[in-house]
């Protein structure tokens, strides 16, 4: 492989952080509303929105991913593998993320069939988008330290776009609805579809792919596919990540149910009154408790990413990240047993949790990418995009077992959508549930799991110090 300079510049950092940050719009817009979208503003009854959600997920996972990653690793052009990939579809994915979270006046069964044409679109534009995009984070060095840096740069950018969707979104779609929640979320992802747009086409211009196969390289489907059933802290890292994506798609979209029916809405006003001045102004208290809740979290988790660079530099990522996981899951337990008066109390769970979230934040992609550079390690043929799309499996399965659970359980506990009566005790149990017990089990499992994961600190080292001598 050839070995140009591996040091990146901050204009391509930045640059190459501004596509996740146009992909997250849709992600984070997807794992904090789709349930909700579908249940309260679209109208599905929940169990329809349980078959949409898993079974074109799932559908997208495990066939959208692998033939896109397959096709983007047998790409070949003037501006490399996967640069071209992001250029190529950044206009149809802003289109099809707008046409998702419309609502044409349809009859019911056409609205289930609207919904499933336009999520599976969705879902393949953004594997086609965001696959490669990851796989790029693998091919634009091969220093560690720098994709240790770049990635920190590229999660402060999806914590930016995580603190618009979950602080601001629920709000905006009020303003700009005038009350109407099905016309003010069109308006608000029109303008995001313009503003991802732009930032996809600012990262194709401002990257470079520094990490290229000598031409003599050829392997087939079959010869990457066999690689990856031999390379163990893949298969590991394909759990944990599917493990992830569940608890983020769970607890992430039970927040706004949360707010709505269990949090005591006079005591947020309490609460926030000494600091309601300085904040944007907000539709009602469940917006604002909402905002603040998920405004403080984000804040304060980027200082977890920026310490993560040098905490795992120093004691390797597995560790931190492992540690970052046990510690902010215990948080997220500790939701289930605050009342609903107790508003102060989680703002300040909120807080710890997001701050110890943060800083694995950034390791776990970075990890993905020593994944692919442990597999040319061990077997002397690279398939970047390939590992990447197996990840992105796990991104994708997560977020639709994720989403269909907790539609599911809503309806396990017999939630009644737009509700004027107020739900159930048995309802609202649910609901505590749903932001904590549940949640907390598949990080606790992926915890585990990592202990499993042989790429240790000292073989990071190994690994870069033979394969910069191969390329040489």
């Amino acid at each position: 492989m050839t070995n140009q300079s591996q040091k990146l510049s901050v204009l391509e950092k930045i640059g190459y952080s501004l596509g996740d940050l146009a992909a997250n719009l849709v992600f984070q817009t997807l794992v904090t509303y789709l349930a909700y979208f579908y249940t309260d503003i679209y109208g599905l009854k929940t169990e329809d929105a349980t078959l949409v959600t898993l079974f074109v997920g799932l559908f997208a996972a495990f066939v959208f991913n692998p033939v896109m990653g397959a096709i983007a690793d047998r790409t070949n052009t003037r501006w490399g593998k996967f640069r071209p990939w992001i250029l190529w579809t950044a206009v149809p994915l802003g289109v099809t993320a707008l046409l998702a979270f419309s609502t044409p006046n349809f009859d019911y069964q056409g609205k289930v069939i609207y919904a499933i044409i336009t999520y599976s679109f969705l879902l393949l534009l953004y594997a086609a988008n965001n696959l490669p995009y990851s796989a790029l984070s693998g091919v634009i060095t091969s220093d560690m330290g720098e994709r240790n840096s770049m990635s920190a740069y590229r999660f402060i950018a999806v914590m930016f776009s995580q603190f618009f969707v979950q602080v601001f979104m629920y709000n905006l779609i009020l303003k700009a609805g005038n009350g109407d929640k099905a016309l003010g979320i069109e308006k608000v992802m029109t303008i995001l579809a313009i503003v991802g747009t732009i930032m996809l086409l600012i990262t194709f211009l401002t990257t470079k792919e520094r990490v290229i196969p000598k031409a003599e390289q050829k392997s087939s489907l079959s010869e990457d596919l066999s690689d990856l059933s031999k390379n163990i802290p893949w298969i590991i890292m394909l759990i944990v990540t599917t493990l992830i994506f569940i608890t983020l798609a769970m607890k992430g979209g039970s927040y706004v149910y949360y707010f709505e029916n269990y949090v005591d809405k006079t005591e947020i006003t309490a609460v926030l009154n000494p600091i309601k001045s300085y904040l944007p102004t907000f539709e009602n208290d469940i917006s604002l408790g909402l905002g603040v809740f998920n405004g403080g979290g984000i804040l304060v988790g980027l200082i977890g990413i920026w310490l993560s660079k040098g905490l795992a530099d120093k004691y390797g990522k597995r560790n931190i990240f492992m540690a970052s996981l046990f510690v902010s899951t215990l948080f997220i337990v500790a939701f289930y047993f605050f009342p609903k008066q107790a508003v102060g109390t989680m703002f300040i769970t909120q807080i710890l949790h997001m701050f110890f979230y943060g800083i694995g934040t950034p390791i776990l992609w970075t990890m993905i990418a020593d994944v692919a550079d442990y597999s040319e390690w061990k077997n002397n043929r690279r398939a970047t995009a390939i590992i990447f799309a197996a990840m992105m499996i796990g991104l994708k399965g997560g977020l639709s077992i994720g989403s269909a659970l907790l539609t599911k359980i809503l309806n396990i506990y017999q939630y009644q959508a737009g509700s004027t009566n107020g739900q159930s005790n048995e309802t609202i149990n649910g609901i505590k549930m749903l932001v904590s017990i549940f949640p907390a089990i598949p990080f606790l499992i992926a915890v585990a799991l990592l202990f499993f994961y042989e790429i240790n600190k000292k073989m990071e080292v190994q690994i870069q110090s033979d394969l910069e001598k191969r390329r040489v």
